[in-house]
């Protein structure tokens, strides 16, 4: 098992190389395994295609790590151990944002935010359908909240990741704790 996480950790390391180098959309599934050591086939072995390579790198850099964090209801905490995941590693994840199109670096945020805050969910007992509006549900509250918590991560790289990790945290626990009733209120 960690033989196999290992060559991910290696493939993973060869995409971040390349895209120092190259443009995304230009590296070959040969050249990622190339710099790993690795020949193709153990590149498929682990990934479908590059864009699951970076779902990868996406989940296990920044996502995964919160998880113990989220589970000991450390919010703040989580989401400052998500910005300081990112901006240690800055220049990959700059350049990973003008990943767009079909499968863009965007898009693979959302998806990696939602299968963890649904598991979430899910884990602490998801929430109650409620009675009367069935949009209100586990899927939808977890589409919800990766959409947001995606939007300002996103931002925050564009904006060259200016202001630091923890008070980017406070900005995130600021926003999901009021509504935007609440905030058209305070101004």
């Amino acid at each position: 098992m960690e033989a196999k996480k290992d060559i991910k950790k290696a493939l993973a390391q060869s995409l971040k190389d390349l895209v120092d180098r190259m443009p995304f959309e230009k590296i070959t599934i040969k050249e990622i395994a190339d710099g790993a050591g690795v020949i193709r086939v153990t590149f498929y072995n682990h990934f479908q295609d590059k864009y699951d390579l970076l779902a990868w790198i996406v989940r296990s850099e920044i996502l995964d790590p919160v998880r113990i964090l989220i589970s000991n209801q450390m919010y703040r905490e989580s989401m400052v151990l998500i910005f300081s995941n990112v901006q240690r590693d800055k220049a990959f994840y700059t350049k990973a944002l003008r990943i767009e199109g079909q499968n863009s670096f965007e898009d693979i945020v959302k998806k990696c935010a939602y299968d963890l805050i649904l598991d979430i969910f899910l884990e602490h007992g998801a929430p109650k359908p409620h009675p009367t509006h069935r949009w209100i549900n586990a899927e939808n509250f977890a589409k919800y909240y990766a959409t947001s918590m995606s939007y300002i991560m996103l931002e925050w790289i564009r904006s060259g990741m200016t202001i630091s990790p923890e008070e980017m945290g406070e900005v995130y626990e600021y926003v999901t704790r009021r509504s935007m009733w609440d905030i058209l209120d305070e101004v």
